[in-house]
């Protein structure tokens, strides 16, 4: 499927400073954000499955919503564990609080973990290894994406929330034996999903969090930009409808506070 011109002149149109009010040659050399191509399936009010693809910037906020899980990690479901490139929205996965929700979209991107972002930043996956957490968790090692958060607390985070439990990006618990970072040399296809809220899911054996931007999204994006990253989701139509955050979040030494 071809990506509308329109998407692609508003993705270059948002990452790009006017070159009117720079001076040319600064501008020329300026390195600006490059773009990257996003695979999307999402259900529609009709009950169908739409499937696009759409160029948007490589900015942590877009590639966070895409990163998550790697291919062959398995989801549980109401009909046992699916791989999550099988998984389809309209699926129902359970979640950690002993229900079920409908996958409302999934998305997936390709990048090379052993080469830098586009903003340099760091797109190793972390490999955890059999019984790291305990019995069974994970049953066999577990591929994470960067943008992968575990419904746990590592013991330097504890004193954060009392011992509580809180969802931690996966590179917070490398410790160079059980808990790997690696960076395939190759491509490597990454996925995540949303559910009609914001909930932690049992993959391969352990709880992870589905998509949710986080509560200081709003203050982290131009309003050209945030038109671009919502024409991405569509069960959403602002950031407020991904709901509230299930449970306390770390991220980039804070905690986001759980949302009303």
């Amino acid at each position: 499927m071809s990506i509308p011109h329109s998407l692609v002149r508003a993705a270059r149109h948002a990452v790009n400073t006017d070159p009117v009010l720079q001076d040319p040659a600064a501008w020329r050399s300026q390195k600006r954000p490059q773009l990257r191509r996003y695979e999307i399936s999402a259900l529609l009010a009709n009950g169908n499955v739409s499937q696009t693809r759409q160029l948007a910037p490589a900015l942590p906020l877009f590639e966070d919503a895409f990163c998550a899980f790697s291919r062959g990690s398995l989801v549980e479901t109401e009909n046992g564990p699916v791989a999550i490139e099988d998984i389809l929205p309209g699926d129902r996965v359970n979640t950690t609080d002993g229900t079920s929700e409908t996958v409302l979209w999934k998305g997936s991107t390709t990048l090379v973990p052993g080469r830098p972002g586009p903003t340099g930043r760091n797109l190793r996956l972390t490999r955890i290894m059999p019984d790291t957490f305990g019995m069974q968790r994970p049953m066999s090692y577990v591929l994470a994406g960067p943008s992968a958060r575990l419904l746990n607390t590592p013991d330097h985070l504890r004193a954060l929330v009392g011992g509580a439990q809180m969802l931690t990006p996966v590179q917070e618990f490398v410790d160079g034996m059980n808990v790997i970072e690696t960076a395939p040399p190759t491509p490597v296809e990454l996925f995540h999903i949303c559910l009609p809220r914001h909930a932690a899911i049992r993959v391969g054996g352990l709880e992870f969090e589905t998509y949710h931007p986080g509560a200081n999204a709003v203050r982290m994006i131009s309003h050209a930009m945030r038109s671009l990253y919502l024409n991405l989701f569509a069960h959403v139509d602002q950031l407020s409808d991904f709901g509230p955050i299930a449970f306390p979040r770390a991220g980039e030494g804070q905690i986001n506070a759980m949302s009303a």
